[in-house]
């Protein structure tokens, strides 16, 4: 059995295995491919993926030579790929002329984004271990280039007041954020479509701005639903509310497969004072503004709107630990304990993040 790591696009920061990862494979005698360069920019050169036990090669001989490759997102080479399994995070939803074209070429694909997010997935919950991290990130980043403080001060040349941070989404970024502001010293409302995370939020210190009225989303795997007419302007009105004393919004809410709703109108946005941040961590859906530009800084009337749905590859080493994590607990259900291939099709949790197998689009979602 051998497994492929391969180097990431220029803009991706972020490696599939570090040498701590490689050396719990190498211990099951499974033989592993890293090509050179592959975790430089994680903090991680060739010689330490050697002393892990991994065999350094040129990104050609990974490709042709490993059954299983490892790689974050969608490569080129994929397209001459025969009959190997591939491994990462390749939003099939979005994707779908890609994996239509793997499917045609006998390639397996596992797509851990689609992993079912049950209590037995969460050690391989990716989605969770990645956004974690935005939602610390996109504090820090809105701090920086907020012109305040965000803690209260009193000085002897006067009293700021606390800034005021408005976040819509307390799933698993939204929570980071208001935990990280909250320690901050910041005031924080937030808004969210599930009354079922009220608790959650209140006991970080924030305040839960109700809607009633809302859409089930229990069965949504923790992400937005779409909500009726009736309820979106009742939404839009209490937000709107909120967001004229906002001084930092931090949005995060997606729908699975579809364009990132849109939370803040143009109107809303010109109801904020000059000197606000927005990030929005939505936008490679879209975003959850109209003016949100995926990767890019926006200033629209005086308000930062920042585009940045790859937070955690700024932070490069703790993001590919925690990726790396996740993918070896995945690959503890395709790997027996001899450390040879075991694909197990009646496991809810192999089945429900393979996206194609046996030449065909198999995921039902997917199709």
């Amino acid at each position: 059995m051998t497994i492929g790591v391969l180097k990431e696009p220029s803009e991706e920061t972020r490696v599939s295995l570090l040498p701590e990862a490689v050396t719990a494979l190498t211990k099951k005698g499974i033989t592993v491919f890293v090509e050179s360069g592959a975790g430089e920019k994680a903090f991680y050169n060739d010689d330490e993926y050697v002393k892990a036990g991994a065999v350094i090669k040129s990104r050609g001989e990974v490709v042709q030579s490993s059954d299983i490759l490892l790689a974050i997102h969608p490569f080129p080479e994929a397209a001459n790929l025969k009959t190997t399994i591939l491994i990462g995070v390749y939003q099939p939803l979005f994707n779908v002329p890609v994996m239509q074209q793997w499917a045609k070429q006998g390639v397996i694909t596992f797509s851990l984004d689609m992993l079912p997010r049950t209590t037995r997935a969460q050690s391989m919950d990716v989605l969770s271990s990645q956004a974690n991290i935005a939602g610390y990130k996109a504090v820090l980043q809105a701090a920086n280039l907020y012109g305040r403080y965000f803690p209260m001060f009193m000085t002897a040349a006067g009293s700021i007041a606390p800034a005021k941070i408005l976040i819509l989404g307390a799933g698993v970024a939204g929570l980071q954020a208001i935990a990280t502001a909250r320690r901050l010293g910041a005031v924080v409302e937030v808004f969210d479509t599930r009354p079922a995370v009220k608790e959650e939020v209140m006991s970080l210190g924030a305040k839960f701005i109700e809607v009633e009225g809302a859409a089930d989303a229990s069965k949504a795997g923790g992400y937005a639903v779409e909500q009726s007419t009736d309820y979106q302007q009742r939404q839009q009105q209490r937000i709107a509310e909120s967001i004229a004393k906002a001084d930092i919004v931090i949005t995060t809410a997606q729908i699975p497969g579809k364009k990132a709703p849109i939370l803040i109108s143009e109107e809303m946005l010109q109801s904020m004072r000059k000197g606000s941040v927005i990030i929005d961590i939505a936008a490679a859906t879209g975003g959850n503004t109209p003016v949100t530009k995926n990767n890019q800084t926006v200033l629209y009337k005086g308000v930062h709107i920042v585009g940045d749905s790859n937070l955690a590859a700024s932070m490069p080493s703790d993001a590919s630990k925690l990726y790396g994590k996740n993918v070896l607990n995945f690959l503890q259900l395709i790997i027996d304990k001899e450390g040879k291939l075991n694909l197990n099709w009646n496991d809810d949790l192999v089945k429900g993040c393979c996206i194609t197998n046996n030449g065909e689009v198999v995921h039902e979602r997917v199709k």
